[in-house]
């Protein structure tokens, strides 16, 4: 599949046919999405797979109870066929800044970064695997690490990482609801790009 393709075909989907991806294929794909950029080569991002037997226990600990019962999206979700989590070390970019070559960009500590890259980096694995999945003839979402962040990190036995996002993958089953968002007017992409002089 081309790139563009994709891009173009890429959308999140919240609403899964509890079809398991193959974990072989899987932890391959993050590996090949580690290869988007990484400032300083620090490779500070890390993915961790989740197969489709723990899916259920994932959206106990990544969710409450009253969303759960409340949430159109809940069972959908649910039956995604694997979760990635998606990591960052920011430890490692903070001592990789100390480093005799970067030490003069005065980034070896943390409140002196205006961009924090270890999510940076983050986003960009996570892009990559979301068109690793499309390319695959899978479908995916981004789940948000708006809540719960320290409860699925200590149930997945992670430790000295931040979590990033969590990516659902599975094949869409149809009843997906657009979400509403969709309806907002926005600038159309085109309008969005500009030339500087």
């Amino acid at each position: 599949m081309e790139v563009r393709e994709a891009l173009a075909r890429r959308r999140m989907t919240r609403s899964f046919d509890a079809t398991p991806v193959d974990q072989d294929w899987l932890d391959a794909c993050c590996a090949e999405a580690l290869r988007a950029p990484t400032a300083g080569h620090s490779a500070g991002v890390r993915f961790s797979s989740v197969a489709a037997s723990h899916v259920d226990a994932f959206m106990r600990v990544a969710t409450d109870e009253a969303w759960r019962r409340t949430s159109p999206r809940a069972a959908g979700l649910a039956r995604a066929g694997a979760v990635v989590l998606v990591t960052s070390r920011p430890q490692d970019y903070l001592a990789r800044y100390r480093e005799a070559d970067k030490v003069d960009a005065g980034l070896g500590e943390r409140e002196n970064w205006p961009v924090p890259y270890w999510h940076t980096d983050a986003a960009m694995a996570t892009m990559a695997l979301l068109l690793l999945v499309e390319d695959g003839g899978w479908q995916s979402t981004i789940w948000g690490s708006f809540r719960h962040a320290d409860e699925i990190l200590r149930w997945a036995g992670i430790a000295d990482e931040e979590l990033f996002a969590s990516v659902l993958i599975g094949r869409a089953d149809g009843r997906d609801a657009p979400s509403r968002s969709l309806a907002r007017p926005v600038p159309a992409r085109r309008d969005r790009v500009r030339r500087v002089p």
